[in-house]
């Protein structure tokens, strides 16, 4: 079990005004997109790179990881997803960024499908992967911001009220905080399956509770249903995450 809270400040507005802007038929087909958490060693500890959003596009003014949508030209002749993933993670590195990655070098960890109510779905799978840099650039278009800082750093932002960023990208810094080295990080995620997190939310008694399967709440909708959790509770004092039924 782990948990960590941070204060609302208006991350929960933010979120509320992502849920609202619900397509017409109430359910967005999800896009598949591909997410690539750079990450490289300094003597301050393992860092990773962190972008801020153009505010007029979509997930504006947010904090985020190189990313987006697959492409037409990422398919290649065998039609694999996966490759075609890989393929896009490499190009949105190079395109946000300017960083060069390996796409045989990316280690997938994680796969991520939004509720959906939501807008803009992304069926996201995130990669990490290392990057031996010491600047990155951007277009100062789509991405109007950029910043390396170690998981750690990110999530006190994100505590204090400086920074806005979505539930995956804080239970990803949520996971890399606690590796010291990107050999560390990479070996350990490279050695577990996997994990799928298909978001679905309620309002609980203290705000709204962002779930995924492991959750006693997930297919039962009653929030305080008994049993293991895997949930962010949004409440007006902060952010709670309790993995304690993740699986």
């Amino acid at each position: 079990m782990s948990a960590e809270s941070n204060p609302a400040g208006n991350k929960n507005e933010r979120f509320e005004e992502l849920l609202r802007n619900e397509s017409d038929d109430g359910e967005a087909p999800a896009v598949p997109a591909a997410t690539v958490i750079v990450l490289r060693d300094t003597d301050d500890g393992m860092q990773t790179l962190m972008l801020r959003k153009n505010s007029k596009i979509a997930f504006g003014g947010m904090w985020v990881f190189p990313g987006g949508k697959i492409d037409d030209d990422d398919h290649d002749e065998s039609g694999e997803i996966l490759v075609a993933a890989r393929r896009a993670a490499v190009r949105e590195a190079h395109e946000e960024a300017r960083l060069e990655v390996d796409a045989d070098s990316l280690v997938m960890f994680s796969h991520w499908i939004p509720p959906t109510i939501a807008p803009k779905r992304f069926a996201t799978w995130f990669f990490a992967a290392r990057v031996d840099a010491e600047h990155a650039v951007i277009d100062d278009g789509e991405i109007v911001d950029m910043e390396w800082t170690t998981p750690a750093a990110c999530l006190t932002r994100h505590h204090e009220g400086e920074i806005e960023i979505v539930p995956p990208t804080w239970v990803t810094l949520h996971t890399l905080r606690d590796y010291h080295t990107v050999a560390e990080a990479l070996s350990d995620l490279g050695s577990r399956p996997p994990q799928h997190f298909e978001t679905r939310v309620a309002k609980g008694r203290n705000g709204r509770i962002v779930m995924w399967h492991g959750d006693a709440a997930y297919d039962s909708d009653d929030p305080d249903a008994e049993g293991g959790r895997h949930r962010i509770e949004m409440r007006e004092t902060g952010w709670v995450y309790d993995d304690s039924g993740a699986r």
